[in-house]
């Protein structure tokens, strides 16, 4: 399969990917916020965990910090966009 044809089952949905800031290497960071959220509601504290991950995932600390922010992102457009999507039909 081509790199083209791969693009052209979905473009609305990668479409909606780029405007919201999610790249293609994000799914990458999944498994990490999972871990750093199961680290959080055993009652670790976010310095230790960051810390771990770093270790675990081999990233600097400073790129977990960057991970975890993006992953908690609120999607404001999205939710604006879905209401429009519902509303307009």
């Amino acid at each position: 399969m081509k790199v083209y044809e791969i693009l052209s089952l979905t473009p609305e949905f990668l479409k909606r990917l780029h405007n919201f800031g999610i790249t293609p290497d994000d799914y990458k960071w999944v498994d990490l916020y999972h871990d750093f959220m199961n680290m959080k509601k055993k009652g670790e504290k976010v310095v230790y965990a960051v810390a771990r991950l770093a270790e675990k995932y081999k990233v600097c600390e400073r790129k977990v910090y960057k991970i975890i922010r993006k992953m908690e992102q609120d999607c404001q457009i999205c939710t604006a966009e879905m209401s429009e999507i519902l509303l307009n039909g």
